[in-house]
């Protein structure tokens, strides 16, 4: 899906599409039927079949219902980095699409080894004959081959909530999934406490078996020049981020998921006008892409997101004045309730 397409449907998805929009989600209700039927036809046979037990490995999956841009990825490198903290052996499961989640998780826990594989069952067995004793799933809810001692998933509380499932709406599975979830994780960027809150009570009233047990806040925190990332373990939730006051216009150059996110929160941080650059989520800069980005920002300030940061550091000489938008993780609550949740001995305080 090209950066136009994504846009495109994330505008049908939000309902901001008018008219037309409306249309096109019309026209698109047999494609979910489609999409709906061979979800149920998979997760009746997943659901007779024996999931893949890696012995001596602890499985924690945090996965979502929602395509892209929910907050998994930071929830598994806190994750990741609370079991090490604790004494435990931890490592990332990862399907290898794209590089630039690897990469992040090899900047903010650098102790802590990612395996990328397809075959999460052999990713886990590479693990422990690694040494690591707790393995945590990125994007793990739908890769339901190997067994999990807990599985986690986050909703946004961006997202409208039921909705239609793809490719007429953003989710992959319908709303009773999340019955073989053992616990929901809220995650916010954009959205306040209140809209978290509406989200919890319509889970909760929706999938009354399954609780809905903590909210996370990604914030943006400030914006951190470019070239000091190089060779730089950043972490989520670093107070290194700065504030700059001079910044009038900028340019946000990004390739994600949920670029109009992205999109307001540099708004947020920086107070001037600020453009959008977007590409499809995973792409891969090339060196021609940077220069044209230079081109349209003119002398304005380039912007990026520290998951495209990772990819870009080849082409740091090309990108000219350039910042990462830096996120605090907090939890808004339920923290502890998350560690009490995942059972491993020493883990939670």
């Amino acid at each position: 899906m090209n950066a136009a397409i994504q846009r495109l449907a994330r505008r049908v998805w939000s309902g901001e599409g008018g008219v037309a929009g409306s249309l096109l989600s019309a026209l698109l209700m047999p494609a979910e039927w489609v999409w709906r039927f061979a979800m149920t036809l998979r997760n009746r046979h997943l659901d007779r079949t024996p999931p893949n037990v890696v012995q001596g490995l602890y499985v924690v999956s945090v996965g979502n219902l929602a395509v892209g841009g929910t907050g998994k990825t930071p929830i598994t490198s806190w994750l990741a980095k609370a079991v090490a903290e604790m004494g435990g052996r931890p490592a990332i499961l990862h399907g290898g699409y794209g590089r630039d989640e690897p990469m992040l998780h090899q900047r903010w826990t650098p102790d802590v080894p990612v395996f990328v594989e397809r075959d999460r069952v052999e990713g886990g067995r590479r693990a422990v004959e690694y040494g690591a004793d707790v393995a945590v799933l990125d994007d793990g809810f739908q890769h339901r081959r190997i067994a999990r001692d807990v599985d986690l998933v986050v909703l946004a509380a961006e997202d409208p909530f039921p909705g239609p499932l793809l490719p007429r709406g953003p989710y992959r599975e319908p709303v009773a999934s999340l019955e073989r979830a053992d616990a929901i994780v809220i995650s916010r960027r954009t959205a306040g406490e209140d809209a978290a809150s509406a989200l919890a009570d319509r889970v909760r009233a929706l999938v009354p078996g399954t609780p809905v047990l903590a909210c996370v806040h990604l914030e943006p925190t400030g914006l951190r020049p470019f070239a000091s990332l190089a060779g730089a373990n950043v972490r989520p939730g670093s107070t290194e981020a700065v504030r700059p006051s001079t910044l009038d216009t900028v340019m946000v150059l990004t390739a994600v998921g949920r670029p109009d996110t992205v999109l307001k929160n540099v708004s947020r941080v920086v107070g001037g006008d600020v453009s959008l650059r977007a590409y499809a989520d995973h792409h891969e800069f090339s060196r021609g892409d940077v220069r044209d980005a230079r081109r349209r920002a003119g002398g304005q300030p380039i912007v990026v997101t520290e998951k495209d940061a990772v990819k870009l550091e080849r082409f740091a000489d090309e990108l000219g004045t350039c910042y990462v938008i830096q996120q605090t993780l907090t939890w808004d609550w339920g923290e502890q309730d998350v560690c009490s949740l995942l059972r491993i001995p020493g883990l939670c305080r």
